[in-house]
């Protein structure tokens, strides 16, 4: 059996920022072609791995190939039972132990689906699963789908939405040597400032797992010159909310905060996942590994999978809070762990 460390660290090695995942899709077509028993697809660069064997259920397993760009980290470097290097923990791990699982499948009591696909890290409008969704969805059907962003080897049920508001708020320009000429718009900031500073996130429970909600400012766009008073001010809200609120009532929690301002806009919208932890395949994975359960606090493509009603979780390698940092890594055991629990579900099924 391949050591699924030394199979991560290269694939690490592999480079695969954003919009540069050809290499590595290649890499991924190549072994599955020639090593598993799977249908293969490579559609752009996303390859997807299908078993037909007409079994009543489907396991979606997937995960992304791209990283973001290296910061003098771009090698791997394996330290005892520790793998250190770009997209270590987000998520090569989490891909190694996907990748061994395919390429050992072979009579299943669940059909298995692996997708790996490109740009997860950047704009939506790039990801390279919704681009399936959209051209091949046959390809990307299933019962329950599982999502490889790193996990510490535990069940992060659902995800939350995130929201991005631009409030505008208009003054009137003066010289700033007679500024009570003009209107500050930047001035009229404080109140939306100071209720955001003061601002006390809800702890909701859904579905056994507690979400944090947050709301935060991201950006701040004034001023036309060091002597005068400026006329228009902009901030950008980023709030991050649990899947009991509905994108509507999310977008208008965040305009009750800014009853003062001008203009809002809707920036950016994602919305949530519900945990969706009652069907019987995720069921036998949590009891069967004795996994832990927790709600996940970041939005990932787990939206994507239940818009289209597949009930999805992340399931992966890796500490989150180290993903993206130049110290990232992933430990052995994790990677193990992941793989063992996919090929134990695919070969008993619900048991």
């Amino acid at each position: 059996m391949t050591d699924l460390l030394d199979l991560a660290a290269e694939l690490v090695d592999i480079p695969s920022e954003s919009h540069q995942e050809a290499a590595i899709a290649d890499f991924f077509e190549r072994r599955l072609r020639n090593e598993s028993q799977l249908d293969v697809y490579r559609i752009g660069d996303s390859v997807i791995a299908k078993s037909e064997l007409g079994r009543e259920h489907r396991l979606v397993i997937a995960g992304h190939l791209d990283t973001v760009p290296a910061n003098d980290n771009h090698r791997a470097r394996i330290e005892g039972d520790r793998l250190y290097g770009l997209g270590a923990c987000d998520m090569k791990g989490g891909l190694a132990a996907q990748l061994a699982a395919a390429l050992t499948l072979q009579n299943p009591a669940v059909d298995g689906t692996f997708i790996f696909y490109p740009c997860e890290e950047v704009a939506a409008e790039h990801n390279g699963l919704k681009h399936l969704f959209e051209a091949r969805p046959d390809l990307v059907e299933g019962d329950v789908a599982l999502l490889g962003e790193p996990t510490s080897a535990a069940i992060e049920a659902g995800c939350q939405g995130t929201l991005r508001i631009k409030a505008l708020y208009k003054g009137e320009r003066a010289h700033t040597a007679r500024p009570w000429k003009g209107r500050n718009a930047i001035h009229r900031l404080s109140s939306v400032l100071r209720a955001l500073e003061e601002y006390d996130g809800r702890r909701p429970v859904v579905d056994g797992c507690e979400y944090r909600e947050a709301m935060q400012a991201v950006r701040v766009e004034a001023g036309v010159a060091g002597n005068v008073v400026p006329d228009e001010a902009t901030i950008t809200i980023n709030y991050r909310y649990a899947p009991d609120r509905s994108p509507e009532e999310a977008e208008q929690h965040v305009a009750q905060l800014c009853l003062e301002c001008d203009q809002l806009t809707i920036d950016d919208h994602a919305p949530p996942a519900t945990p969706a932890l009652k069907h019987p395949l995720l069921d036998a994975l949590i009891s069967r590994n004795e996994l832990e359960v927790r709600a996940k606090l970041g939005w990932t493509d787990v939206a994507r999978f239940a818009s289209h009603g597949i009930p999805a979780s992340n399931f992966g390698a890796g500490d989150a809070s180290l993903a993206h940092t130049q110290g990232e890594f992933v430990e052995r055991h994790e990677i193990e762990l992941v793989h063992l629990a996919l090929v134990e579900l695919l070969e008993n099924g619900i048991g």
